[in-house]
């Protein structure tokens, strides 16, 4: 285990052990993360425990010319029955994804911690977080959050309040035809119902390089 000092430097990501975990420690200041993502690690912990950094092999991706949108989620998109902004609402689709129940999934929301919730506030206001917003009125129901690596968008969390509101939020982003590449970071079933696949550590870095 590589532990950080104070000095904005991350070890070889092909250092890391067999669960992707590259160093422990450090901080989530805005140049720490930032040299984080363009490396391919990311910061990943819980209340209470140091640090860690991945970067796992293989690593979850999209690519988005193998999206696949079914057909009950075409009809939802072509009903118009819910309204997606993008930039619009960073700070609460943040909190919901730290807060949102996901006992049903098998899965609990406690890594975003407050320190992570602040760390990636500040990274939206120096413009490189970034948030997809669905809204049914003026009620936020689902959205997704994540941070700009030139033509990658690393994928954070999302959330839905209603069926399909998060898939809505990635497909948006998607269809913005912005990125080559969106960043999964470990295999989630739910993304790979998508396309969502793991490719070699490498190709993945060469596509941030």
């Amino acid at each position: 285990m590589i532990f950080l000092s104070d000095n904005l430097v991350f070890p070889d990501v092909h250092h890391a052990d067999q669960h992707g975990v590259i160093a422990v420690g450090g901080d989530l200041s805005i140049e720490r993360l930032k040299l984080a993502y363009r490396s391919g690690i990311f910061p990943w912990y819980s209340e209470g425990e140091p640090i860690f950094w991945y970067s796992p092999d293989p690593r979850m991706v999209l690519y988005p010319e193998d999206l696949r949108v079914s057909k009950s989620m075409r009809q939802l998109m072509n009903s118009k029955k819910y309204r997606v902004t993008f930039n619009m609402a960073f700070e609460a689709v943040i909190t919901n994804c730290k807060t949102i129940d996901r006992s049903s999934q098998g899965e609990y929301s406690t890594w975003i911690t407050d320190e992570m919730k602040e760390a990636y506030l500040e990274l939206h206001l120096f413009g490189s977080a970034k948030s997809v917003e669905v809204w049914e009125g003026d009620v936020l129901i689902g959205g997704l959050y994540g941070v700009e690596v030139g033509n990658v968008f690393c994928g954070e969390s999302m959330f839905s309040k209603k069926s399909n509101a998060s898939k809505l939020a990635l497909i948006s982003l998607i269809r913005q035809k912005k990125y080559k590449l969106i960043d999964c970071q470990v295999y989630n079933s739910h993304l790979a119902t998508l396309g969502a696949k793991e490719i070699d550590r490498d190709v993945f870095l060469a596509f941030l390089a």
